[in-house]
């Protein structure tokens, strides 16, 4: 990395000039982990959660999430996004929130996956608060990413 993109030549932040750029096939994937605990995750399974249906309504925030990225992170592009999931798989212990965001354009995807996993995950957060205040939210990655000129990116330790 020679320079800073985001930088310009008087040293103020600025967006990237993306005009220039081929447009292809922008994907990533994403992930965040949403420690509850055992006794959290009993009432997940039995269905005594406070606030209803967690999963659906953490699925719709993650994907609304993907959408508003550049609304929230100050130098995002606005994009024009072709698919957006969130995808929640439970352990003992923990939730791994997945996330996949795909885009035909000139600049990457990589926040937008990135945001949906960190509002999916805070969401979560929300909806079980009242059963526990120990929960933990972390671990949130950049999984993969494909397209575009810095080329595909896998990272190499995934859970599942």
């Amino acid at each position: 990395m020679n320079e800073l993109t985001h930088i310009d030549s008087q040293g103020l932040p600025r967006m990237v000039d993306v005009s220039g750029k081929q447009e292809t096939l922008r994907q990533a994937e994403a992930e965040a982990v949403l420690w509850v605990g055992s006794e959290v995750m009993k009432a997940i399974h039995d269905g005594s959660t406070p606030k209803g249906n967690i999963f659906e309504t953490a699925r719709i925030a993650g994907v609304m999430g993907a959408k508003r990225t550049s609304d929230l992170i100050p130098l995002c592009h606005p994009l024009n996004l072709t698919h957006a999931s969130v995808n929640m798989k439970l352990f003992d212990d923990h939730i791994v929130i997945h996330t996949s965001v795909r885009t035909h354009g000139s600049t990457g995807v990589e926040m937008e996956a990135l945001t949906a996993a960190s509002i999916a995950g805070l969401t979560l957060y929300d909806m079980l608060k009242a059963l526990s205040k120990e929960m933990r939210l972390d671990g949130l990655r950049l999984l993969a990413k494909s397209g575009g000129r810095s080329g595909n990116y896998r990272a190499g330790d995934t859970r599942d």
